[in-house]
């Protein structure tokens, strides 16, 4: 039998969504020539994954399914893990900013993903 999904767990499945939508596009915007950027590997790297998860997300919203809640998350930590270099690179300020921002958002969407659902105390008599 399974849980009811809580409200933390489609708040997480929300953000989830949204950033793997963010994800999709990136094949589509690769850097002006001449300028620093990811390689194009790292762009569909993300549409795969933002794919993946956007699909992950839909499927757990609708069936309540762990596997797809897992799958939606691995492919945020995974697709997090591509923009890390962006720290340790010389890019504008407010890009650096904008990493910060999606790898907090990140976390917190697999926190409450994964966070343990109530389960109710059976009392032995």
């Amino acid at each position: 039998m399974m849980n009811p999904p809580l409200i933390r767990h489609r708040v997480g499945l929300v953000l989830a969504g949204l950033l793997s939508a963010t994800g999709v596009p990136s094949v589509l915007t690769p850097p002006p020539p001449g300028e620093v950027g990811p390689p194009m590997t790292i762009l569909v790297a993300n549409t795969v994954l933002g794919v993946i998860g956007l699909v992950a997300v839909l499927v757990a919203w609708r069936t309540s399914s762990g596997i797809a809640v897992r799958v939606a998350a691995g492919t945020l930590i995974l697709s997090m893990l591509t923009g890390l270099p962006a720290f340790f690179v010389d890019i504008p300020t407010w890009l650096k900013l904008l990493v910060a921002i999606s790898t907090l958002l990140t976390v917190l969407a697999v926190v409450l993903m994964l966070s343990p659902t109530r389960q109710p105390v059976r009392v032995r008599d």
